[in-house]
């Protein structure tokens, strides 16, 4: 934390999977991190990894985030969450934080967690241009080789 006013702020989103650890980066003091932020679990949402013709893609794919997109619970679930969040931003920009952790995880971090990190990012960028630094880490498309 800094005391400048309105620094930028650094809102690192990590999606990922509830089989594997949990990121490093959630929950951290590492890298000027404060050990706080936010981690929802998306798996009570309906997965699209059980369709067969989603099983290869992922939460990036337009046709997932269509399939997402059209569900009352997942617009009711962004909803809540995206407000949490940027309600958080507005208190720590007047306050001069620097760093807020958000994480999405679901059951193999492929589908559900990727949607919502991608559309919060999106989200943040559009809603706060210029006061935030906003970092996306796919932690289990990395390591299944889905992302460089």
């Amino acid at each position: 934390m800094t005391n400048a006013p309105n620094p930028l702020l650094t809102v690192e989103i990590s999606s990922f999977s509830y089989k594997a650890e949990l990121p490093d980066t959630l929950f951290s003091w590492e890298g000027g991190r404060h050990g706080g932020g936010f981690t929802f679990d998306c798996r009570a949402l309906p997965n699209p990894g059980r369709e067969e013709r989603f099983v290869t893609a992922t939460g990036l794919d337009r046709e997932v985030q269509e399939y997402l997109l059209a569900l009352p619970a997942v617009q009711e679930f962004k909803s809540h969450s995206f407000a949490l969040i940027a309600a958080s931003i507005d208190v720590y920009l007047s306050r001069g934080f620097t760093y807020l952790s958000v994480g999405f995880g679901c059951t193999g971090g492929q589908h559900r967690s990727v949607f919502m990190a991608h559309t919060l990012a999106l989200y943040l960028q559009e809603r706060f241009p210029d006061r935030l630094h906003v970092v996306v880490d796919h932690v289990n498309l990395k390591a299944k080789g889905l992302l460089p």
